[in-house]
């Protein structure tokens, strides 16, 4: 079952904001298998005061997190779930993460995300990042739900 979901419904699905909020638009998603989204790298983004000031290149931790966010709104979207302010989902592990090209201001992240397994609030993805027909970056990513403690 394929779905787009837009930058207001990401904004009430996601608690971040800017300038860490990494997912502009969603493509395509499968409930329960893979999520297709886009990241429109700007060179508005403050990273690139300091990454690099002679030649901006988007952080491969950005990439990671902008896969990481991808894959909440697939699990959120898969369960039915939806956080509030006593729920967060943490990375709980990268795994073979590897950056085969730069990415630069201008470029579009496709962000392809495929659950692999879910048990017991624990899920694991495989997450490529696309521009063009190169890939960009891919990584096992691990995330879980969690409860805050009241406060």
């Amino acid at each position: 079952m394929k779905a787009l979901i837009d930058i207001h419904r990401i904004l009430k699905m996601l608690p971040h904001r800017y300038p860490i909020l990494l997912v502009d638009r969603v493509l395509e998603i499968e409930k329960g298998r893979r999520i297709l989204a886009l990241k429109n790298v700007s060179i508005n983004e403050p990273v690139f005061n300091g990454h690099f000031p002679h030649r901006p290149v988007f952080p491969g931790v950005m990439i990671l997190e902008a896969m990481a966010q991808a894959a909440t709104l697939l699990a959120l979207e898969s369960t039915g779930t939806e956080l509030d302010e006593n729920s967060v989902v943490y990375f709980a592990g990268i795994d073979g993460a590897r950056f085969k090209r730069p990415v630069e201001p201008g470029d579009q992240l496709r962000l392809e995300v495929v659950l692999d397994r879910a048990k017991a609030g624990i899920y694991k993805f495989h997450g490529r990042a696309w521009v063009g027909e190169e890939v960009a970056a891919e990584a096992q990513l691990m995330c879980t739900m969690r409860q805050l403690p009241a406060a």
